[in-house]
């Protein structure tokens, strides 16, 4: 990957290494090399989640897309999926989606969506890349050959919701769950969403005020929501990351239904109806132990792709397969998706739900969870850091030690973040204890590296 664009797009400290000159200037290239592409006007989506900073980089991008003779059609905030799908229904030729995902407030991204609601080919991204970092100004228009913006569009949310229902063949009725919205952007559609069912719908975290977005909340602090669900007697509760294209759950006894698990359910479901093309799952090298056991029981093969939905999907396109995903929560189903989608993926664990007559528990526990441990050692903000810590001969050495120790009954993966300046240690072993020490063993180790 280029100097910008990471495992997920842009990715920043707004006001520090993302500010509204980037963010114009992201705007003018990707208007750039998509008039490259079709020799005319292109029209680009746009959609965020509720960070403060959100409209402020959103103004930016649609100044820098109308100066070089774009036009733009804002969908407000809205759901990272929403923009990959409505983005193909409008027939735009790019979408822009304006989101940090499930990191905090002060951080912000910038993602693209191509015309088929994926997000950009290599090649095309280094092609903007390489006109946002040069230093030759980017031709502006004037007259009538300003971009114009299309208004109006953020109705469009209701588009994406119906079709997210017609996804769902049953009315759901007799659940009760409890939601989760991260004050992110499914405050602005699952209550909506979620009304269209005969299912007793209770909602919280779902008043974004720009600061509180992911704030002890959201699919990555399930603690509240979990204390809810069992407190309440709820069937489930469902939680959503900041832009929603995340789904972690909770069972009616507390316990996280993590997305191995939610794959193991649908994917075992799907094969049973007939429709998992070449019984298989696509998954990570951070897929637990149990959901490789999971397909082992069940004739399922799993794939393994290195970290990313973007790996995922390209290899479910690659060879059709229909269902993949990481166990953050996120999950992509093909048949209704071009992304991860947090509430697509919560409307199908609850239909299987539902049509099993079963508690959440009982039907999450076909996937048992190996104890792992995952310790994020922050590093500074430097470039090259991250590749020379992994390029470490004393790290990798120390690795190879650790492995020793663990024998077959367990497994260490070490690797840099894609988005943040982080390094990452996972363990996974026969006990917690194990996997709890060997991970803070080499996380002391990638401390004390010195460059």
């Amino acid at each position: 990957m280029g100097k910008l664009f990471g495992t997920d797009g842009i990715r920043g400290i707004v006001g520090e290494n993302l500010t509204a000159e980037l963010a114009y200037r992201v705007g003018q290239a990707i208007t750039a090399v998509l008039y490259e592409e079709k020799g005319q006007t292109p029209l680009v989506t746009i959609g965020m989640d509720t960070r403060i900073s959100s409209d402020m980089l959103e103004g930016a991008l649609i100044s820098g897309i109308m100066s070089v003779g774009g036009d733009v059609m804002p969908l407000g905030t809205i759901p990272t999926p929403a923009v990959a799908y409505l983005t193909v229904k409008v027939e735009a030729d790019a979408g822009i989606v304006i989101s940090a995902s499930h990191n905090p407030f002060e951080h912000n991204g910038i993602k693209v969506f191509n015309s088929q609601g994926y997000k950009l080919p290599d090649a095309l991204e280094d092609r903007v890349e390489e006109k946002i970092l040069s230093h030759e100004p980017i031709p502006l228009k004037k007259g009538a050959e300003i971009g114009k913006r299309i208004h109006g569009m953020k109705n469009l949310k209701y588009e994406y919701i119906k079709h997210l229902t017609g996804t769902v063949q049953d009315s759901l009725g007799g659940l009760r769950v409890l939601i989760d919205c991260a004050n992110g952007a499914a405050a602005a559609t699952a209550p909506d969403l979620f009304a269209n069912f005969d299912i007793e719908a209770d909602f919280i975290h779902k008043k974004p005020n720009g600061v509180n977005i992911n704030l002890k909340c959201g699919s990555t602090y399930l603690k509240s929501l979990a204390a809810m669900v069992t407190a309440g007697e709820y069937d489930l509760g469902i939680a959503f990351d900041g832009d929603a294209d995340r789904c972690l759950m909770i069972d009616e006894k507390g316990n996280v239904v993590d997305g191995d698990k939610t794959m193991a359910v649908c994917g075992k479901y799907m094969r049973d109806q007939g429709l998992l093309t070449g019984r298989t799952i696509v998954g990570t090298v951070m897929s637990n132990l149990g959901l490789h056991e999971f397909c082992n029981k069940n004739n399922i093969r799993l794939v393994c792709t290195p970290v990313g939905d973007r790996n995922v999907l390209e290899k479910m396109l690659e060879n059709g397969y229909r269902i993949g995903g990481e166990q953050s929560g996120h999950t992509i189903f093909t048949d209704y998706a071009t992304t991860g989608d947090g509430q697509l993926t919560a409307l199908q664990f609850l239909q299987i739900l539902k049509r099993s007559g079963q508690k959440a528990s009982e039907l999450a526990s076909i996937c048992p969870s190996y104890p792992q441990t995952l310790i994020n050692v922050e590093l500074a903000n430097q470039t090259g850091l991250k590749e020379a810590v992994m390029g470490s001969d004393e790290l990798r050495e120390a690795v190879k030690r650790e492995e020793e120790t663990l024998g077959g009954d367990g497994r260490i993966l070490v690797r840099p973040s894609g988005t943040e300046p982080l390094i990452r240690v996972m363990v996974e072993a026969k006990t917690v204890e194990q996997a709890e020490e060997c991970a803070g063993r080499l996380a002391g180790l990638v401390k004390s590296l010195k460059f």
